[in-house]
């Protein structure tokens, strides 16, 4: 399946109904999924897939489309919810838990594909999805606000991993809060591929 087709089936999927500000909840633009997953099939990185912070699915069934077995985390259950029923709407090999990010538990490694909170309510909201994905995979695609690159770095050097590629592009963003003024707000983001090196010897 190429980018354009795997995008125009994204664009078929629900949204949040009822987006919480405290969780940064934003749909991911099917444009941006469909370049992430495509670019990891092409790094043959899809096999086993988890997305930290899954909100409605997109990455996740995203994924499965492409042959991965996938798994979605997300604290709030209603976007859980909306997450299955776009999975089931697409006959997609993949399974949502409702969990905190700090407690999700895998039997194995895997990929971890994700969008978490880029920090806007919440300083470094992102950190803990990066501490996970060091512990339970070997290669994360990551999406954060640009001006990202030297944390991100930081965080992977001290955990035996590397940024291998980085992205930049500039999504749009659609009215989702009462504040938000315009319908559309182009923001500017970086998408990293990461890899494990050595043993995580971060924290201790």
């Amino acid at each position: 399946m190429k980018k354009r087709e795997l995008e125009i089936i994204l664009e078929s999927l629900r949204g949040f109904e009822s987006p919480k500000i405290k969780l940064e909840q934003y749909v991911t633009p099917p444009s941006l999924a469909a370049f992430i997953i495509v670019n990891a099939r092409l790094n043959d990185d899809l096999n086993t897939v988890f997305d930290l912070g899954c909100g409605t699915g997109i990455l996740a069934i995203a994924a499965s489309l492409l042959g991965a077995y996938s798994v979605g985390f997300d604290v709030d259950p209603e976007a859980l919810k909306i997450a299955r029923k776009n999975a089931a709407e697409m006959n997609a090999d993949a399974d949502f838990v409702c969990t905190d990010v700090r407690d999700v538990k895998t039997k194995k490694r895997g990929t971890v594909i994700m969008n978490p909170p880029f920090g806007i309510q919440r300083r470094h909201a992102d950190r803990p999805f990066l501490q996970k994905a060091f512990e339970i995979s070997n290669v994360i695609y990551t999406i954060h606000s640009a001006g990202s690159s030297k944390f991100v770095e930081k965080m992977a050097e001290e955990c035996g991993f590397r940024v291998t590629h980085i992205w930049k592009f500039s999504i749009p963003l659609r009215k989702t809060y009462s504040f938000h003024e315009k319908a559309f707000k182009y923001i500017p983001v970086e998408v990293f591929r990461i890899e494990k090196y050595e043993s995580c010897n971060a924290g201790r």
